[in-house]
């Protein structure tokens, strides 16, 4: 009797989490910034990384950007260790800091075609997936203008067009929304959930609005340095036994006075 072709074959490995940390710790001198935190970003997902300010969010990404060094636990993007192998780790990770980097005085599409560069990308391949991203973007016909004359909202578009013109497979921002207004806010959120489905991109976004977050996503709450809860939207409202965000973000880190407020605003 012929043994069918995909029976007794080995089971395909599962795909690689977009970003896995587990166990990582961080101290600035006596001061625990992180505090045994692990979780994870499955690939293909929006995971909102819910804390007020100061609860650590900043300091994870900078230990993922290798902007610090881990020298505890362990942090994989793509199954990719980054302190062992970082040109790989970080070549599939594109990021977008809290902090505005874009160069004022060049065009959008040349602070694009100059990331490019630095990534290995030629002109014309940079010149493309450039125009291809603003194109989603809604920014095509902004292409030549100083940056110096766009929005507040439109600057943040183009540093995420900025952030995948290497095709990354993670995505992280650091609070983005920070400074706009409810409008730009808000489109920045639905063009960011439009590019996981699209770019099939496991996102990571760092925030204290919790309207930011919506059903079907995960949730990683992070408070004084340590993950207090990590699950489905569903999931933390159960845990918390609450029948919306802000007050389940409230009972889970319980002594959080104001800062626990204002993540809860």
């Amino acid at each position: 009797m012929t043994t069918p072709p995909h029976e007794g074959a080995p089971a395909a490995a599962p795909a690689p989490a977009a970003l896995a940390v587990r166990h990582v710790t961080h101290e600035f001198g006596t001061r625990k910034a992180l505090d045994d935190v692990s979780l994870t970003v499955p690939a293909g997902s929006f995971t909102a990384l819910l804390g007020p300010n100061g609860a650590g969010k900043t300091t994870l990404f900078s230990l993922v950007t290798r902007l610090y060094d881990n020298r505890s636990g362990a942090i994989d993007v793509l199954g990719r260790d980054v302190r062992r192998e970082p040109a790989a780790a970080l070549s599939a990770l594109g990021v977008v800091f809290q902090a505005r980097t874009l160069d004022l005085e060049l065009s959008v599409l040349e602070n694009l075609l100059y990331h490019a560069a630095l990534h290995g990308i030629g002109f014309a391949a940079g010149r493309r997936r450039a125009l291809e991203l603003l194109d989603v973007d809604g920014l095509a016909d902004r292409a030549r203008d100083k940056v110096r004359n766009l929005s507040g909202g439109q600057m943040r578009r183009v540093e995420i067009v900025r952030a995948l013109i290497h095709r990354p497979r993670l995505l992280l921002l650091d609070e983005p929304t920070v400074g706009l207004d409810i409008a730009s806010r808000a489109a920045l959120v639905a063009l960011v959930r439009r590019l996981v489905a699209q770019e099939s991109l496991g996102v990571l976004w760092a925030t204290h609005i919790i309207e930011e977050i919506a059903p079907g996503d995960r949730v990683v709450v992070l408070h004084r340095g340590r993950v207090r809860a990590d699950g489905t939207y569903e999931d933390i409202l159960a845990q918390a036994d609450a029948t919306e965000l802000g007050a389940a973000f409230l009972k889970l880190v319980g002594d959080g006075g104001d800062t626990a407020a204002e993540a809860a605003a």
